[in-house]
């Protein structure tokens, strides 16, 4: 037996698995597209990383907690849907399909609804269920939602607010303590002293009170930072303190109270980010996400900050407190501890609150990415094994029997010198990237050539020979192990893809002509090669 004879029945093979592996790929495909595995198997993976383990990704939390995340504008967005009767319709017919068949397997007792959760619809806001979602999630996009879902953004501007104006109402008490010492010790019966007291009470609220107030409001409506802010309260103070000294009597309790003033103001406003830091104005990150931990020790003090419930700050805490409460009822402990977790890790990295948000951003992108690095091994362990269910079924159907399809090519020159030519031409001009245009090329050699499979009597004739002697049932026996052995081999090599079958192809078929062609010289190598001579 030749090497040429063996490579031509080599390839003979190799081209028929390819031709049957195209197939399955288009069955699979279509399997994949009804059922929506891709996108399903995604929002299984992102319930198992809220979880944080498998066992307790069906709880209500986690459930309720993704399906937050897919009602997400920016979510709803990745996932874009055709609009119009006529290009709806074929969607329509495939979520027919899924929910029939959800409805024989149901994933789970919680998901025998719709598995992608509910929408709300308008106005009456009616739960609806869901028919699809997003195949797949841009790590950026997926970090992004998570931390406004959970509200970190809003948490931190809020607790930044409710300090400030807690910060901004001490300063207006310490004020009003020298002042007030200053009253309780001075004498009121000069006219000029009690006229001094009464326009600096006046001014302490047109200047010192009113445009506090003002710098508050600015912020809450972002629009001035938080450095800004206490920029705008020293100036305020500046103002105050200038009224102060030019009106002031010559005595020596009202210079004193000036000194005190103006110490006071040195203390605070001098050193603007120094302020920030020791009064705490600027939350970390990591403070931010220990407040979402119910009963932790900074959400505790965070608590205690705040005890005047007539205050403004009290009523601007109120926020962070509905949302804490929100987050002890159905927020997943899970979610809480990996966030704490990436929040630390944040925090050693960031410089400001700012920082701190960002990079926690970057760590949760990570994460998720790495999460689906390993959810795409479980979705193509899974693939691998409908493949090989795949494979087998149309290595029945088709009866594709290695070892028939052997013994034909060895003994078929016509069928094996056909395969072959065939073979070659769809290498030279197909590639592996462009399985469409190769699918559509071996369909029309198809149409050209018989190949040695199917359920046609000279197949069977020749799997499944009539014995003449008395072994005809251990004869018969033994035909049918081989043509079952042979459907497990060829349903094997159909599961192994498309791509790996024209890739080896190209290899023999290159091999079977003494290695590839000389590439075609462009017309400067030709222009190059005319000078030489």
């Amino acid at each position: 037996m030749s090497l040429p004879f063996i490579l031509d029945i080599t390839i003979g093979l190799v081209f028929i698995y390819l031709i049957l592996s195209l197939l399955a790929s288009e069955i699979q495909e279509l399997i994949t597209t009804i059922l929506q595995w891709r996108a399903v198997h995604l929002k299984k993976s992102i319930e198992i990383l809220i979880a944080g383990d498998v066992s307790k990704s069906d709880d209500d939390n986690v459930l309720q907690l993704v399906n937050d995340l897919y009602n997400h504008p920016l979510l709803q967005s990745v996932n874009q849907e055709a609009k119009g009767f006529l290009t709806v319709l074929p969607r329509k017919f495939i979520w027919l399909l899924s929910s029939l068949l959800n409805k024989i397997t149901p994933p789970g007792e919680k998901r025998t609804k719709s598995i992608f959760g509910y929408i709300k619809n308008g106005k009456e806001d009616v739960k609806k269920q869901k028919h699809s979602a997003p195949s797949y999630i841009p790590a950026d996009t997926f970090a992004i939602t998570l931390m406004d879902t959970l509200g970190l953004p809003k948490l931190v501007q809020k607790l930044t607010e409710s300090r400030l104006i807690n910060f901004t109402h001490q300063q207006l008490d310490e004020i009003q303590i020298i002042l007030s010492k200053l009253e309780a010790r001075i004498d009121k019966n000069d006219d000029y002293v009690r006229y001094f007291l009464e326009n600096t009470h006046e001014e302490f609220n047109k200047i010192m009170d009113e445009n506090f107030k003002l710098i508050i409001a600015d912020f809450q409506k972002d629009k001035i930072d938080l450095s800004t802010s206490l920029n705008c309260m020293a100036k305020s103070f500046d103002k105050y303190i200038g009224c102060f000294a030019a009106d002031m009597p010559e005595y020596e309790l009202i210079s004193n109270t000036l000194q005190r003033l103006k110490v006071l103001r040195a203390d605070i406003f001098d050193d603007i980010e120094q302020t920030i830091c020791l009064k705490g104005l600027r939350p970390n990150i990591n403070e931010v996400v220990q407040l979402i931990s119910v009963g932790s020790e900074i959400q505790q003090e965070f608590i205690n900050e705040f005890q005047d419930k007539d205050s403004e700050a009290y009523q601007t805490f109120q926020y962070i407190s509905q949302r804490l409460e929100q987050f002890s009822q159905k927020l997943p402990p899970s979610v809480v501890g990996n966030m704490v977790t990436l929040a630390r890790r944040a925090q050693l990295k960031a410089k400001s609150t700012e920082d701190g948000v960002n990079i926690l951003r970057r760590e949760i992108e990570q994460t998720f990415n790495n999460s689906m690095e390993r959810a795409s091994g479980v979705y193509r362990r899974n693939a691998k094994g409908v493949a090989l269910l795949i494979g087998f079924a149309i290595a029945i159907i088709a009866n594709a029997d290695t070892f028939h399809i052997v013994s034909r090519l060895s003994k078929d020159t016509a069928i094996r010198t056909a395969i072959v030519n065939n073979a070659g031409q769809i290498v030279e001009t197909n590639t592996v990237q462009d399985l469409q245009r190769l699918k559509k090329a071996t369909d029309e050699v198809l149409t050209d050539i018989s190949l040695p499979i199917g359920w046609n009597p000279v197949n069977l004739d020749q799997q499944l020979p009539k014995a003449n002697s008395g072994d005809n049932t251990i004869s018969s026996i033994k035909n049918y192990l081989t043509m079952l052995a042979g459907w497990f081999i060829s349903g094997i090599a159909i599961s192994m893809g498309a791509p790996f079958w024209f890739d080896l192809l190209s290899k023999i078929v290159n091999v079977r002509n003494s290695g590839k062609k000389p590439p075609v010289p462009t017309p400067e190598q030709t222009s190059e090669g005319n000078n030489t001579y």
